[in-house]
């Protein structure tokens, strides 16, 4: 019986701009849950400002090990993975594909989420097969231009470069990797190979053909078959005329979850919500048996690891999909990350 309404605001990708506004938000339009935070930066400031404030952030596309590590927060709740579950849910799949004994060179985003996939890959592969790293070079956010990046890798000794890069800068580095013709290397008497760690459909889109055959990680795809992701793809497509991205099922999902809470709550007071969210166990999302884990607000489901299409059908059918990685095999003690959830803002 209760009216939806909402307000947007915009984070320009900058923490400050997002605190902004979502204080103007919560103090001007009384909002009492919002979403979003597509930088980790970003998440992370304005899920402190939800514990600040008594409101509820339902993360987006955050992916940093600090969202629900050492920046934790009572009031906020992640239901994208994280970078070291994308480690975990990659490090057999690239031991498999290109084997032991790799060196590898990394280009990663100077922020806090290029940090921690960086670090999270590096560790993983280290463990799973030999993979030692030659050098880890950090780029600034919105750089656009990477060949003098790209050069060093050329006389480096490396075979393996992995682009901890997301969006734009994502899209540039590959495109400019391949231009400077790494794929058709031989180094170490071994084919030379790029890795992107984290996907997203528009990422794909924007590098083209590109993407065909780099194998990364993503949290959902509209391909999958079963019930909740064929009858989610089914209903965006009908309002929308395409198939739903990783980022429109993340943040659909943390809608409902939050709407699901607020009704098997009672009632809308903050404090009673979170406990209703807190090691909750849902299913028919699209990534099978999901928890949402009382220590850190951490999501646990099943992850993807997929590869850039080499023959896609359409526009939208860019990623297909490797392995559905079991959330048993992405799951890991809630004190690897240091952190402290603090109290419920009454």
């Amino acid at each position: 019986g209760m009216k939806v309404e909402y307000v947007t605001g915009d984070t320009q990708t900058k923490s400050d701009a997002a605190r902004a506004s979502a204080k103007r938000m919560i103090e001007k339009d009384g909002v009492i849950m919002f979403s979003g935070g597509s930088s980790s930066g970003v998440a992370i400031a304005v899920q402190a400002l939800a514990e600040e404030m008594g409101t509820i952030f339902m993360a987006g596309l955050t992916h940093s090990n600090d969202t629900t590590g050492k920046d934790r927060r009572r009031h906020g709740f992640r239901h994208m993975f994280n970078c070291h579950q994308s480690a975990l849910a990659l490090r057999p799949v690239l031991k498999n594909e290109y084997g032991s004994e790799r060196q590898v060179y990394h280009l990663t985003a100077d922020y806090t989420w290029g940090w921690s996939q960086q670090d999270s890959i590096e560790k993983g592969m280290a463990a799973e097969a030999n993979w030692n790293t030659v050098a880890n070079v950090k780029t600034p956010v919105g750089a656009g231009d990477f060949s003098q990046y790209i050069t060093p890798i050329l006389n480096s000794g490396a075979d393996v470069l992995v682009l901890n890069h997301y969006g734009k800068d994502m899209v540039n580095s590959l495109t400019q990797a391949i231009q400077f013709g790494l794929l058709h290397k031989q180094v170490n008497g071994k084919d030379f190979q790029i890795v992107v760690p984290l996907f997203s459909r528009l990422m794909a889109q924007g590098a083209g053909e590109n993407i065909k055959g780099i194998i990364g990680s993503t949290g959902w795809n509209w391909s999958l078959q079963d019930a909740g992701s064929q009858a989610f793809t089914k209903s965006f497509g009908q309002e929308y005329g395409f198939p739903p991205s990783q980022a429109a099922h993340t943040c659909y999902c943390q809608t409902l979850l939050y709407a699901d809470a607020v009704e098997r709550a009672g009632t809308f007071d903050p404090v009673q919500v979170i406990k209703a969210l807190e090691d909750h166990n849902f299913d028919g999302m699209g990534n099978g048996p999901s928890l949402y884990r009382g220590a850190d607000h951490q999501v646990f489901k099943n992850v993807l690891v997929v590869r850039g299409n080499q023959n896609p059908s359409s526009q939208f059918d860019l990623l297909s999909v490797v392995d559905i990685v079991d959330r048993d095999k992405v799951t890991y003690s809630p004190d690897l990350y240091a952190g402290d959830l603090g109290p419920y803002k009454v």
